[in-house]
């Protein structure tokens, strides 16, 4: 068991320096861009940040997550591809297990961050630099 965990953690860091090495950068970007377009879309609306409301909100989980999918599935199930091309050309085998581990760093992992993070930056703020208005304002004695 130990010895697979170990082929598991080499096999994994050896994709930062092998061939294919641009989709470590270009599918996280692409979650990115589709994590800020429903973040913003969520601010919008109002909701509550992604991740959070799927850990708080169990009654519309279904739906979030139905909605999330829309969005990254195809990046994630392009990550899956991506992977097994890359082990059919540098290990002539696919490991499933290290596909989907791969595909979820690289697509699900950064879509949950951002959108969650770009719903609580794109929020409007509440200013307190105005009282609010059934507290009397004092006057200036000269």
């Amino acid at each position: 068991m130990d010895n697979m965990w170990v082929r598991v953690g080499t096999q994994l860091l050896a994709r930062v320096s092998g061939p294919m090495k641009f989709r470590l950068v270009l599918q996280p970007c692409m979650a990115a861009f589709f994590a800020i377009r429903s973040g913003l879309a969520d601010a919008r609306a109002g909701k509550p940040p992604y991740f959070w409301g799927l850990l708080s909100h169990p009654g519309q989980r279904h739906d979030m997550i139905k909605d999330g999918w829309k969005s990254v599935g195809r990046v994630f199930i392009l990550a899956l591809v991506l992977d097994a091309v890359y082990q059919m050309i540098v290990l002539h085998f696919v490991y499933p297990g290290e596909m989907i581990i791969v595909a979820f760093i690289l697509a699900i992992l950064p879509y949950l961050i951002l959108r969650g993070l770009v719903t609580r930056l794109a929020r409007p703020k509440k200013t307190a630099s105005t009282p609010p208005a059934d507290i009397p304002r004092l006057r200036k004695v000269s």
